[in-house]
């Protein structure tokens, strides 16, 4: 293979310094977001739905040494004794606290051996190939610090992030309520792409009919007329299980959302603020954003059709790596990265819009999709299943785009993700969509 790969369409860079760029970048800002805690916090649990952080830390390490390490560099382990402790299948989170977890000035420690060891495998490998394993670690990292980064939401006390606010570009003009993407058949799937993960593989053809999509992702200020005509009382807009499920946990808005006089305010980070109206949605689970789009006599888009949306080209044919096309992202196309600690406005980013017009596809916020999360016709698991194979089922359901704290080394128009329909605590939002008329 050769020793060079495009990243983006424009500039090519050596194999071994983009995987080196891809793991310093991660480690980086893993380091940010733990260094910034006292050592209570890191092992503390702030949430059953989460791990301890010091748990993640060493999870990370334990991955990079399992996969770059013993498998790329084929070197003796480090520490075997941790692989059954950072197993992420073999104990629940709830459970995580329990464990005899490294301390996190020890799990500092394992981090650095193996990274130092992993960029000398990197260095001296004679082909590095396509660099797969170094950016499937790279990912992997990031997207555990997106993890850590839902945790710090749910953490209690005073805020240790901060990030500017991202820059308010409001249209010249409103932008029309809805797009629409025309019918016919795209390649859906990654092509060409060294990194795509197993479950964004194989490319194969999909034909969907013309549908109208939302413009730009649901906004709060949408969100509240839904609750405030009662949508979270009449049980016509929800799925039984979700209707089951709103009246056990006894939801009433978006997570991290109360009341305030007349008004609703929201925590975010360890801040209490108004909630923006012309932001995204945020922090609502797929029942309530299903329920939402039956409210508004919609539906929410199928996975297939959020990525025509998000990457056909009527005037080529062919599907972007983007919406935009195929250079890699700069913050002028998506809010992505942790930049910012919150979504952009909608309608911002008009440089990232997709050729069909809909703005905000990628970053900002994680969008539900109709779709359970499957395999692609032809899927092969690939390097172990499970990383995806494992959780194909109708018991998650796919999200797509990105969010304000995905990175873009793990954020491109086939990436995707899946959670289940009651999850709350991730950064997701969604957008509607409905059929055309005929004619």
């Amino acid at each position: 293979m050769s020793e060079h790969t495009l990243a983006p369409e424009t500039t090519v860079i050596p194999v071994r310094e983009r995987a080196r760029i891809a793991l310093s970048t991660a480690r980086r800002r893993t380091q940010a977001l733990t260094d910034c805690l006292p050592e209570p916090e890191l092992t503390a649990q702030h949430s059953p739905l989460m791990s301890p952080l010091v748990w993640d830390m060493a999870h990370i390490g334990n991955q990079e040494e399992l996969w770059l390490v013993r498998r790329a560099g084929g070197r003796p382990a480090l520490r075997p004794d941790l692989d059954p402790l950072y197993d992420a299948f073999r104990h629940r989170r709830a459970d995580r606290p329990a464990l005899p977890l490294l301390r996190p000035s020890d799990a500092r420690r394992y981090l650095a051996g193996v990274r130092d060891q992993a960029l000398d495998v990197l260095a001296s490998a004679p082909d590095p190939g396509d660099g797969f394993l170094f950016g499937m670690i790279a990912q992997h990292e990031q997207q555990h610090d997106e993890t850590m980064l839902a945790t710090h939401q749910l953490r209690r006390g005073a805020a240790v992030l901060n990030a500017p606010p991202p820059p308010r570009t409001a249209p010249a003009t409103p932008l029309p309520r809805e797009v629409l993407v025309p019918g016919g058949p795209f390649t859906m799937g990654a092509t060409g792409d060294p990194w795509a993960l197993d479950n964004e593989r194989p490319a194969h053809p999909v034909d969907v009919q013309d549908f109208w999509l939302d413009t730009v992702p649901v906004t709060n200020a949408a969100y509240q007329e839904f609750i405030d005509d009662g949508g979270y009382d009449d049980p016509r807009w929800w799925q039984p299980d979700g209707w089951l499920h709103r009246k056990r946990a006894d939801l009433a808005a978006p997570a991290f959302w109360r009341r305030d006089g007349s008004g609703w305010v929201r925590r975010r980070f360890g801040v209490t603020e108004p909630v923006p109206p012309d932001e995204p949605v945020l922090h609502v689970s797929w029942f309530e954003a299903d329920a939402y789009a039956r409210w508004a006599g919609r539906r929410l888009p199928t996975e297939a059709e959020w990525e025509k949306a998000a990457r056909h080209d009527p005037a080529t044919g062919r599907s972007r790596r983007y919406p935009w096309g195929d250079d890699a992202p700069d913050p002028a196309h998506a809010n992505l990265g942790q930049r910012h600690l919150r979504p952009a406005p909608a309608g911002s980013y008009p440089a990232g819009a997709a050729p069909c017009g809909a703005r905000q596809l990628l970053g900002d916020v994680w969008e539900w999709t109709a779709t359970d999360f499957t395999g692609y016709p032809g899927f092969a698991a690939h390097p172990y299943r499970e990383y995806s194979q494992v959780f194909f089922g109708a018991l998650h359901k796919v999200l797509r785009g990105g969010s304000f704290g995905t990175d873009p080394v793990a954020c491109r128009a086939t990436f995707r993700n899946w959670d289940f329909p009651v999850r709350r605590q991730i950064f997701a939002g969604f957008r509607t969509c409905r059929g055309a008329e005929p004619g």
